[in-house]
């Protein structure tokens, strides 16, 4: 009974982060996210102030943890590729799928809920700066996954950093394209074939880690 209750707790908590950061991104759409305080977040659900704080420790976390599930995600790629495929042909392959899949990570997804949830996080200051910190832990952990290949130290940060750079330039690029009012759809072929070619030159400048 302790596996099922303590279960069944994870899964309420889980769900408490999904309905409170949801709550609040609607409100920061509907109203801008410096006219809603954290209190009208916790009203919007009913609970107190300190307990929305137990879940989210700062008003930017209520709208990062959207971006969550990928946190680390370019160093699980690399950690979890299949014998015989390069880190970079991982990360590659990656991204590729995630444009086939139009995951709004990738920039190549022209849903509205998506894009108004894009417009906020790119247009509001200090998400800004919580997306650059969110990228800078994204690059420690490739940097750790990449140590093997590149002896560790500075020089998996910089490739690490490199490899973050890219997908994330390929990822707004898509997004301007979109917001310019290209489809996904219409976009897709341009799209990958910008993503092949960035790719291409980090295998050029990181031969080391295009090698299985």
């Amino acid at each position: 009974m302790g596996d099922v209750g303590g279960g069944l707790r994870e899964r309420k908590k889980r769900q408490m982060y999904r309905r409170l950061s949801d709550t609040a991104i609607g409100l920061f759409l509907e109203k801008g996210y410096e006219r809603v305080t954290v209190a009208d977040v916790a009203a919007a659900v009913d609970i107190s102030k300190p307990t929305l704080f137990r879940y989210f420790p700062s008003k930017e976390d209520l709208v990062l943890h959207r971006l969550a599930d990928h946190e680390g995600e370019a160093g699980r790629v690399v950690a979890r590729r299949p014998a015989g495929r390069s880190p970079l042909e991982a990360l590659r392959c990656h991204f590729v799928d995630g444009l086939t899949r139009r995951d709004p990570v990738t920039g190549l997804n022209d849903d509205a809920e998506v894009l108004a949830f894009h417009r906020l996080l790119y247009t509001t200051p200090s998400l800004v700066a919580r997306l650059h910190a969110h990228m800078e832990q994204d690059e420690a952990a490739l940097a750790d996954a990449l140590g093997v290949e590149t002896g560790g130290g500075v020089q998996a940060r910089l490739a690490a950093g490199q490899i973050i750079a890219v997908q994330r330039v390929l990822a707004q690029e898509n997004w301007r394209q979109i917001t310019a009012g290209r489809s996904a759809d219409a976009l897709h072929p341009e799209a990958l074939a910008v993503a092949r070619s960035a790719f291409a030159q980090l295998e050029a400048g990181l031969p080391h880690l295009a090698r299985p």
